[in-house]
């Protein structure tokens, strides 16, 4: 039996392999809250935020690059005044035209009373044709012109796309920041794949919303201020005409975009529950197989994958309603100003080109709307995603370092005080606890599952602070000590072994950065490393995965443990470090930590009593509490806790044998 379960009663730790059930049980079922046991359920933070307040969060998180943005403003301005000047000269070009058609209908000399109504009071020469001279002149400028607007639009793209880049760039390192800066309980009650999918879906979809609709919004925002200044100039009459449709656009818009906003959110959300079950189910793909629970894990994928395409499915198809309202409503709009703007040229109110160029920027004026409106989904998209990535930034951190300067342990006394801790208010785990670990001492701890032994040394590693008391570390409170500098000075070897991606090596050099390869192989000789890597094809260069697939249980177990040797701690933490070594091994295990124990504390937790049997104390917890301490020797003759664990372990060998 290893003491894993142990932590499965109480103490909260990251998803271990083979936990994809009890994962989609959990998506299935969230329960809202804190302290809902190991791996408790629910997503964090299940009150989405208003599409407002994010969004100006969002926006704020680029003012490190105001003065870029100002630069971006500036060519926007002039890119969106260019474009806005273009229809009027148009215009301009139109009359030309025009003038010059009319004239050539009417002989030289003919007065103005004579020509139709229409035409009276504008540029009409009798006589005199089309100046294409005129014409080309005018034609040649619009050209210039719509070329500086769009070279000033593409550097103000160019710009824009740097200061997004550099947001999106610096919103990652702060959730990098964050990540390291949550305490553990953060982790217990969010499954992996909704964390990793705020950390990469959600993060790359902001990205690309800000990417795609920065420009466009800031574009359409100006291009609607300059060309109601051009309408208005031409004729305020159509200009009221025009404006009529803007706050029956704005209505629809605003109908549509509250109902799809909270579909945005639940996609998101149920993206992540999704990525969750998936990265669970993937990482104990082997578990999965042997109990046979394909069926439970492809219907729970299949439900959660048609709930992820509903959600998907409507807020889509609800936002994607609002282009065709819009170009509706432009249609319309277009039709009334064509019709009036004829009546004011019949009664010669305005001139063919003015109309023209009316209907140009009636064009102009809706299409920013429409554009606005056609980007609501992603900007609702990327907003959902935004508040999911701002929760993770807003979770509680650790408290604060302390600011003791962190000395190097020299006798490595380790004292418990009067210690409280629950993991959830309403289920204490260790009350009043006390005790004191001698200097060079190794101190056993063991019991029964779900006594708090793992919870212990966790507590030495201030991977969870206090409710009550206080551990010292030679005198100073663990609590006032930097973290990293604390943990700098202990080794711990659990019993679920971590290898990342890389060599043989590089994983047990990652106990101590800049060791030797000396060092290296001497921490490998010493804990038995060396004899099989010999084996290997390349040796302490042989490549492993970050699941260490291409090793057997003990191999990764005695990497890690070589790992720890190589530290040469101060402190030593051994929980269930033999369990996965077979006995001839953990016989030479054995007598390579007890060299490793030398002169320092060392706290073992253990489940198979004959690894303890040299301790120089043995702590025996029940419910949180030490019920008996002492040597191995004394606690057998005294025939209580200890006792009954050492015979339900050997007494059914004596009966077999």
């Amino acid at each position: 039996m290893s003491d894993q379960s142990d932590r499965d009663d109480q103490t909260p730790t990251p998803t271990p392999k083979g936990k994809a059930l009890e994962a989609t049980e959990r998506i299935e079922a969230p329960v809202a809250g804190p302290g809902r046991g190991p791996m408790g359920g629910g997503m964090v933070g299940q009150k989405a935020m208003d599409f407002g307040p994010s969004a100006k969060r969002m926006v704020a998180r680029m003012r490190p690059d105001q003065v870029a943005a100002l630069f971006v403003v500036a060519l926007t301005v002039g890119s969106v005044l260019l474009m806005s000047i273009g229809p009027r000269i148009l215009g301009h070009a139109t009359d030309l035209v025009f003038s010059g058609f009319i004239g050539r209908q009417f002989p030289a000399g003919t007065p103005d009373s004579d020509l139709p109504d229409a035409v009276q009071g504008q540029d009409v020469i009798p006589g005199q044709g089309v100046d294409f001279g005129a014409v080309g002149e005018v034609l040649l400028l619009v050209l210039a012109i719509y070329v500086a607007a769009s070279l000033l639009s593409w550097g103000a793209g160019y710009i824009l796309n740097s200061v997004v880049q550099r947001t999106v760039y610096r919103m990652r390192q702060d959730v990098e920041v964050k990540i390291n800066r949550l305490p553990l309980g953060y982790f217990d009650r969010s499954p992996r794949g909704e964390l990793l999918s705020r950390v990469t879906n959600d993060i790359d979809n902001i990205s690309t919303t800000l990417q795609q609709t920065m420009s466009q919004l800031l574009t359409s925002l100006m291009t609607v201020v300059a060309v109601l200044a051009m309408m208005l100039w031409i004729s305020p009459l159509l200009a009221l005409v025009a404006l009529v449709s803007v706050p029956i656009s704005l209505a629809a818009t605003r109908a549509i975009m509250k109902r799809s906003q909270g579909q945005f959110v639940q996609q998101w959300r149920r993206t992540g529950q999704l990525n969750a079950h998936i990265e669970e189910s993937f990482s104990g793909h082997s578990l999965v197989k042997v109990f046979g629970r394909q069926g439970e894990v492809e219907r729970v994928f299949a439900e959660q994958n048609d709930e992820l395409y509903e959600v998907s499915f409507k807020a889509q198809f609800v936002s994607g309603l609002i282009m065709p309202t819009m170009m509706f409503i432009g249609n319309l709009n277009y039709v009334v100003v064509a019709v009036v703007g004829a009546l004011r040229v019949t009664s010669g109110a305005l001139t063919i080109g003015e109309v023209q160029a009316f209907v140009q920027y009636t064009r102009q004026f809706t299409q920013p709307l429409t554009t606005v409106a056609s980007m609501a989904n992603l900007l609702q998209s990327g907003v959902a995603s935004a508040e999911r990535v701002f929760e993770l930034l807003d979770a509680d951190e650790e408290p604060i370092e302390g600011d003791v300067a962190a000395a190097e342990v020299t006798r490595g006394e380790v004292a418990f005080e009067h210690v409280a801790f629950s993991y959830d208010e309403d289920r204490p785990l260790i009350s009043d606890l006390s005790l004191v670990a001698r200097p060079g001492q190794t101190v056993a701890i063991v019991g029964p599952t779900g006594a708090g032994k793992t919870t212990l040394v966790n507590l030495v590693m201030r991977f969870y602070d206090l409710d009550g008391g206080r551990i010292t570390l030679d005198g100073v409170d663990v609590g006032a000590m930097p973290r990293s500098a604390l943990r700098g000075q202990i080794g711990m070897v659990l019993q679920d072994t971590w290898l990342f991606a890389g060599t043989i090596r590089d994983n047990i050099a990652y106990g101590r950065p800049g060791a030797t390869d000396e060092e290296v192989l001497e921490a490998a000789q010493a804990t038995f490393v060396d004899r099989f890597v010999h084996s290997l094809p390349d040796g302490y260069d042989t490549l492993v995965d970050e699941e260490g697939s291409n090793l057997s249980a003990g191999e990764r177990q005695l990497i890690t443990i070589a790992r720890a040797f190589l530290t040469n701690p101060a402190l030593l933490i051994l929980d269930e470090a033999t369990s996965s070594v077979d006995t001839r091994t953990e016989l030479l295990l054995q007598h390579a930590m007890a060299a490793l124990r030398t002169d320092r504390t060392s706290f073992v937790i253990a489940h198979r009593l004959s690894t303890i049997r040299d301790a120089d104390l043995i702590l025996v917890m029940e419910d949180g509490s030490i019920v008996e301490q002492g040597t191995h020797d004394e606690l057998v003759v005294a025939g209580g806790a200890y006792s009954r664990l050492y015979q339900s372990q050997y007494a059914a060998s004596a009966v077999v044998s």
